[in-house]
């Protein structure tokens, strides 16, 4: 299937992730050699729609013995952000977004053009229970974690899933790296900016509370469910738009980001 070609609701995008011999930097510069010979992913497109997103907006990603890597591009003309406290409120920001898709659970990362990290753990509820995986682990402890309730913006038990998650709101990716570079001067209206740029290294041990059964690094051939976002809070007449534009690899026919059976699929080659 073309990279390129712009994906309807029904469909999830596929995107094939090349080994490299890293590690990589982690700064937020794709000037690297290794992020110009990457296939970048198609324009991002209207999660709801499937029309193209406002501004240009793509996706890229390698991996190593140690790391998955994933890179974003984003034009845009005034970069802002305000956030700068780690797990604070990103998303009503500009953001760039990653959802990783594991076993009865998935995981949130938001970073804003400051660099300000939001991450998020899910478990179903009816999946966290005596006996189960998640059972007498303290990262999954609901009392003495910081643990919120997700009920879904849309029904998703249509697609086979119970609503209801337990969030863990302090859960951090083990060894989690990210970099932003701006092209342009951020918060400063005076100057039109190019863009800003995302680097993401998530170490494969991180792997092992999403998907347990699964060996990583991966080899050749297999596959992840991923989900790559943009979200942009479009600003006129002094006032902001009720709900942010929301970007996507691929639609997903909803305005709802937490569709796990709506995420793309992340391929991994040598």
């Amino acid at each position: 299937m073309d990279q390129n070609e712009i994906m309807t609701p029904s469909e999830p995008a596929h995107y094939t992730s090349r080994r490299i011999q890293g590690p990589l930097n982690t700064d937020g510069d794709l000037e690297k050699q290794c992020w110009k010979d990457a296939e970048k992913s198609g324009r991002f497109v209207d999660m709801v729609s499937g029309e193209p997103a406002f501004f240009d907006t793509r996706m890229a990603s390698l991996w190593d013995e140690q790391n998955l890597y994933i890179a974003y591009w984003l034009a845009e003309p005034l970069v802002r952000a305000s956030f700068t406290e780690r797990d604070s409120l990103v998303w009503f920001d500009n953001d760039v977004e990653l959802f990783l898709d594991g076993e009865n659970s998935y995981y949130e990362l938001e970073i804003n053009a400051f660099n300000t990290v939001y991450e998020v753990f899910f478990v179903y509820q009816d999946a966290l229970k005596q006996g189960s995986r998640f059972s007498g682990k303290a990262e999954f402890d609901l009392y003495n974690r910081n643990v919120d309730v997700l009920c879904g913006f849309q029904d998703s038990s249509r697609y086979g899933k119970s609503k209801k998650r337990w969030a863990f709101m302090d859960w951090d990716f083990p060894g989690l790296k990210t970099g932003v570079k701006v092209q342009g001067s951020i918060n400063d209206p005076s100057v039109t900016d190019k863009g800003w740029t995302v680097e993401i290294a998530l170490p494969w041990e991180g792997f092992g509370s999403l998907l347990p059964g699964q060996n990583f690094p991966p080899k050749k051939g297999d596959s992840i469910r991923a989900a790559f976002f943009r979200f942009e809070a479009l600003r006129y007449h002094n006032k902001t738009a009720p709900e942010s534009a929301g970007w996507a690899l691929n639609a997903h026919g909803v305005y709802d980001s937490h569709l796990p059976e709506k995420f793309s699929i992340l391929h991994f080659e040598e």
